[in-house]
């Protein structure tokens, strides 16, 4: 499958929002109440809110397309946190998510792959990630990448306290 990856801009912050919405609830859905589904989704995938974090020069939103139809996106924050701190010159890969009728096509594997280019290419040491713990599927595909466990921190979904597992991948090796 010939994928290609661009820079999301703010022109593209509707396309952004519906592509969070379907991904994140192909996800998770089936796993989690629908009234803290729809929480989370009206504020965190709303256009406002992706307008901020698209202006917001700590973050890089990429757009994987199959020709002319977007696949998947991820989101990477250079901003440190406190679960980075210990990290040596941390980059983070806030978010990567693909259609579910692409996955196996390795639009995933392609985003990655940018991913810890663009963070070796800027310098950075360390990639890390923080994946809800039910999430075996996305626990594998990033132990499959050799990221390791180093840690864990709350993610409230709705009214819903959720614990993420934290991974890091050196980008040094």
């Amino acid at each position: 499958m010939h994928l290609s990856i661009t820079a999301a801009t703010i022109h593209d912050v509707e396309l952004l929002s519906q592509l969070s919405v379907v991904t994140f609830t192909e996800a998770f859905a089936a796993d989690n109440r629908k009234e803290d589904m729809d929480q989370y989704l009206a504020v965190e995938m709303s256009p406002a809110k992706l307008i901020g974090e698209l202006q917001d020069s700590n973050n890089l939103f990429l757009i994987a397309w199959h020709n002319d139809e977007p696949v998947g996106y991820a989101k990477m924050a250079t901003g440190t946190k406190n679960e980075s701190k210990q990290l040596e010159r941390p980059i983070e890969l806030e978010r990567i998510y693909v259609l579910k009728k692409h996955y196996g096509k390795k639009a995933g594997a392609r985003l990655m792959q940018y991913c810890l280019q663009y963070g070796k290419d800027n310098g950075y040491k360390t990639i890390w990630l923080g994946v809800w713990e039910q999430n075996h599927r996305a626990v594998k595909f990033y132990k499959q990448w050799g990221f390791e466990l180093f840690g864990s921190h709350g993610f409230r979904l709705g009214s819903d306290m959720q614990t993420d597992v934290l991974m890091k991948k050196s980008l040094t090796q």
